[in-house]
């Protein structure tokens, strides 16, 4: 039974030299361990829970891990009060992950892009004072001038530039790691014709306001929004599914995005896993967890 609660960290504390000093990237190399963890949606609870079942951390929320990888899927954000400290603790985690040598990965899903585009229609009333120590709403500032009070705030943090946006930058939106290709909705043919490079480049340019917003970001052929191979995928998204695997190289997707009522779910063959089980005090479902050995691939509750 998890029985204490930390105390939010302030994000301005994550931006400094260190936390920059590592960018997460397309391919990171590979792993005998892997722990896969879907959405979360702002429940620290059910964070610790999913990272204690995979054996990551220990009832301190210390790194117990060693060279195991986590990788979280994406939508640690909106439906939850807990947001900073979710990224705080996997921050703090991701540090002393490699200083033991492994690694923890966060990938952006489509509620931290709709935040920082501004859409903040999932947002808890907590969430909107969550973030008040990480940025100051400036006055002249026509944009924020034109939300509603409520919102200024949040929108400050999370604006392309804005502190928060700036941490987002530093999550891919597609990781490979060995034969696994992790990412929120799912990669279509048109995302390999573009390369997951330059989808992660365009991100990280747009967050930190020096380009801007990609138009593929939206819309169910996105990244992380589409449901193709997660949502009781037919034969003809098993071969476009096969098609995308084969051209990157890969042997398998593992996605988030869609729930999974029944737990954690493979499609076509075992091609693709659907690890978001809802598992977030907003859906009330069960800490799970994906795990990867090799060709192993299971499923831990």
């Amino acid at each position: 039974m998890i029985t204490h609660r930390p105390k939010t960290v302030s994000l301005l504390l994550l931006l400094g030299p260190l936390f920059f000093a590592s960018c997460a990237h397309p391919g990171a190399g590979t792993s005998d361990r892997i722990i896969a963890i879907g959405d979360l949606h702002g429940d620290l609870q059910v964070a610790r829970a999913a990272l204690r079942l995979g054996g990551a951390i220990d009832t301190r929320d210390r790194w117990i891990g060693g060279k195991l990888v986590v990788v979280q899927t994406g939508d640690i954000l909106d439906r939850g009060d807990e947001e900073p400290a979710i990224i705080s603790l996997f921050q703090r985690l991701g540090e002393e992950a490699r200083s033991a040598g492994g690694d923890v990965h966060v990938l952006n899903g489509n509620h931290e892009l709709m935040n920082a585009d501004l859409d903040f229609r999932y947002v808890t009333e907590m969430g909107f004072r969550a973030f008040s120590d990480t940025a100051a709403v400036d006055p002249t500032d026509s944009l924020l001038a034109s939300l509603d009070p409520t919102e200024r705030l949040r929108a400050s943090a999370f604006r392309p530039g804005g502190p928060v946006a700036l941490l987002l930058a530093q999550h891919a939106t597609a990781l490979v790691i060995g034969p696994n290709l992790f990412v929120h909705g799912g990669i279509l043919p048109e995302h390999v014709d573009k390369g997951l490079d330059s989808m992660n480049r365009e991100i990280r340019g747009w967050l930190r306001n020096e380009a801007p917003q990609p138009d593929w970001i939206r819309g169910d052929r996105s990244p992380v929004w589409t449901r193709l191979y997660s949502d009781q995928p037919g034969p003809a998204a098993c071969d476009t599914l096969v098609l995308v695997l084969d051209e990157l190289g890969v042997q398998r997707m593992v996605v988030g995005h869609t729930v999974q009522t029944t737990g954690i779910t493979a499609f076509c063959g075992g091609r693709v896993w659907a690890i978001d089980v809802g598992m977030a005090a907003h859906y009330g479902g069960r800490p799970e967890v994906l795990e990867i050995r090799g060709d192993v691939v299971r499923s831990i509750w």
